[in-house]
């Protein structure tokens, strides 16, 4: 304690000396990637919806984490840790952790009123950096702020005491052991428990660009200390240098005898624009008056003839026309696109688009989104509101409140060019295998050839090879140690010989079998460890935010060359699915039912979805296995990101790159991967999520 105190008085007595504000009043990342000072936390935060990977080294000591504002409030980190000559001479081991970090109190810059926060750490991993933690920081001008906190758990290692929740319950004053070896579960019982004591520290911001900190830390090392370094002194002193808004660097001086360093990378979906890069421009709204060669009525010109406009204006635009019809002074049209993400800039374009090649006396334009043969929400737009409002500083907000809405219209008849279709690619592929029980990165980089063919509405065959060009996935000897079916834990035993593999090749039908119901029925190989028979049913108004499914599916375990063959193991799975667009970006869905391993059991999802396509997500599932049985990690959790190919490559394009971490690959609440499950294929078709992207209507 007397250590704290000195350190903060010696270092406040400064304040009078230095320049400039914190810059927007953030945190900064510490060693252990989440908001804090240098390895202690802080009670800042981050901008909402901030990602940062960090990257930090001092003696035999690695840690990466991944860390996302989830709210303004809370940020949740998931962190993997690489420590050598740890428990066995000569051995490294690899940590996986998560901790979760929450501002409950706001600074008030016009008092004495700090930033209160509250924190967990390493709650469900090993237990390696468990602790907990309550911490206020403090802005004093000229450029400094003031941290201090009470930690637990393995911030109460330097000058611990009594715990002062203890006065509320006895059971505050114990700390239960923790299974360090296999981890993965929730021990809430430790949270807040034994001893407790001190830490905090202050921060320079000398320039925008350039920072100072020193800390008093309450982390003994207990375990590392004199193994994998010498700890000599609570007192850590640190530099940090914003070479790019995206990019920090920083060094510290650490406990008395090491040297440290760190870099972190920083984006924000929030903020990222929409892809527009090489984007070919919309087509201007042609008003009526300009457009007098259009002819006055589709009769008079012509039905054929105006299709044939329409059509090639959409090609123009980069849609595709799947259905065309005419009903005195309106049109309905049925659109396909493969290169918006958007529905609502497909509705848009295509809106343009009749403009430019329907006969002016044609008045109202009905647009319906279709995606494989399966119709969404018809968009009622009238010519006029094109011609008013194309030029209007509020052109998006007056467009939808003046659109009409409609669902269940019965589908039209194709044009005679739409079917059959044929498509195919030859494309690289990379599949990569990150923080792994053995190694922090495995990679694979390949060439997929991949072929689509349509004979008709909601038919669909559809099939993908690849061959890996270099890579080490299929270097992975960990052996599968389950006691339950063997359906995910041997992943890579097909890694090493699928190559090259058959990733799927099946056969759909995608159907609407009654008012606000969808169907889908998949066979064939259904992904790269399963084939079979896949079913599905869904329940989902074009204008709600709620729908259920249910999913049935009989299905065999493939060989590991992923090719024509199968293995011994078969079995039934299905799950009925909830889902709520909970608004502000945010999707849950719960899943109850039989997983791959025959175990039953529930799991729950989190999604915060961005305007330009990005998401980020978390799911947790929980089933009749047993903890023990499950093995390491406990249960299965992750998180998950889905990234536009068009915010990286700058062409408008809707397909995204997808990617789970998890702790470990397990066999206990697995799933089977089958692609374009109804619920993501039609809700974009649908009001809420055209509301959500109308911003981007006149794009």
């Amino acid at each position: 304690m007397r250590y704290l105190i000195r350190t903060l008085v010696v270092l406040s007595s400064a304040t009078a000396l230095v320049g400039q504000p914190l810059a927007d009043q953030l945190a900064g990342y510490n060693t252990y990637g989440f908001p804090g000072v240098i390895e202690m936390p802080s009670a800042k935060s981050r901008p909402d919806a901030e990602l940062a990977f960090s990257a930090s080294y001092f003696k035999n000591q690695t840690r990466n984490t991944l860390t996302f504002q989830i709210t303004p409030r809370m940020s949740g980190s998931f962190r993997y840790t690489n420590i050598d000559d740890f428990r066995r001479e000569g051995n490294e081991t690899f940590d996986r952790s998560f901790s979760l970090h929450y501002r409950f109190i706001d600074e008030n810059p016009n008092s004495w009123r700090p930033a209160v926060a509250v924190g967990l750490n390493d709650f469900l991993g090993t237990g390696l950096y468990s602790s907990e933690y309550l911490v206020a920081t403090k802005t004093l001008g000229a450029g400094v702020r003031v941290t201090g906190g009470i930690g637990w758990g393995r911030l109460a290692g330097v000058g611990g005491f009594d715990n002062p929740l203890g006065v509320l319950n006895d059971g505050f004053d114990t700390r239960p052991a923790r299974d360090v070896e296999q981890g993965g579960n929730v021990e809430s019982d430790q949270f807040f428990r034994g001893d407790a004591a001190f830490f905090g520290g202050i921060e320079w911001q000398a320039t925008d660009k350039l920072s100072f900190a020193a800390e008093y830390s309450s982390d003994a090392y207990d375990i590392e200390d004199g193994v994998t370094f010498d700890r000599k002194s609570p007192y850590n002193f640190g530099v940090k240098y914003a070479y790019r808004p995206y990019l920090v660097f920083g060094a510290n001086y650490l406990y008395g005898s090491e040297i440290g360093v760190q870099a972190t990378f920083i984006t924000n979906p929030k903020t990222l624009r929409n892809a527009q890069g090489t984007d070919r421009a919309p087509l201007p709204v042609i008003p009526r008056q300009s457009a007098r060669s259009l002819g006055w009525s589709v009769e008079a010109v012509g039905e054929t003839r105006v299709q044939n406009a329409v059509q090639s204006a959409m090609v123009e635009s980069g849609l595709v026309l799947h259905g065309f019809q005419v009903s005195g002074r309106s049109l309905r049209v049925e659109v396909e696109s493969a290169a918006y993400a958007n529905t609502a800039q497909v509705i848009g374009r295509t809106a343009r688009a009749l403009t430019n090649a329907v006969p002016t006396g044609v008045d109202t334009f009905t647009i319906v989104p279709v995606v494989k043969g399966i119709s969404g929400a018809a968009v009622s737009v009238q010519r006029s509101d094109m011609e008013e409002l194309e030029f209007d500083a509020d052109n998006s907000w007056r467009s939808f409140t003046r659109a009409r809405f409609e669902s269940d219209i019965a589908p039209l008849t194709p044009v005679a060019s739409r079917y059959p279709q044929f498509d195919w690619q030859i494309r690289p592929y990379l599949s990569p295998s990150l923080f792994d029980p053995d190694a922090p990165l495995r990679l694979d980089v390949g060439v997929e050839v991949a072929a689509q063919y349509q004979p008709a509405p909601g038919f669909e065959f559809r099939g993908a090879v690849r061959k890996k060009l270099l890579g080490n996935l299929d270097e992975s000897t960990r052996e599968s140690t389950s006691v339950l079916e063997r359906v995910r834990s041997e992943a890579n035993i097909y890694e090493r010989e699928g190559d090259p593999a058959i990733t799927e090749l099946v056969g759909a039908y995608y159907f609407k079998p009654g008012e606000n119901l969808y169907g889908r029925v998949t066979a064939g190989y259904l992904e790269p460890m399963f084939g079979g028979l896949s079913s599905e049913l869904l329940w989902k108004p074009v204008d709600s935010q709620f729908a259920v499914g249910a999913e049935l599916n009989y299905v065999k375990q493939r060989d590991f060359d992923q090719l024509f063959g199968f293995r011994d193991y078969e079995v039934a799975t299905g799950h009925v699915s909830g889902y709520w667009d909970m608004g502000n970006g945010f999707h849950s869905q719960v899943d109850a039912g039989r997983y791959l391993a025959g175990d039953w059991g529930t799991t729950v999802s989190l999604d915060r979805e961005f305007k330009n396509g990005w998401k980020v997500g978390a799911f947790a599932t929980l089933t009749d296995v047993s903890f023990d049985d499950f093995g390491e990690g406990s249960f299965d959790k992750g998180i998950r990101f889905e990234i536009p190919i068009a915010t990286i490559s700058g062409q408008q394009n809707s397909q995204s790159l997808n990617y789970t971490v998890r702790p470990v690959l397990r066999d206990g609440g697995a799933r089977l991967n089958v692609s374009d499950r109804l619920y993501e294929t039609v809700r974009d078709l649908h009001t809420p999520q055209l509301s959500d992207g109308w911003g981007r209507f006149w794009k």
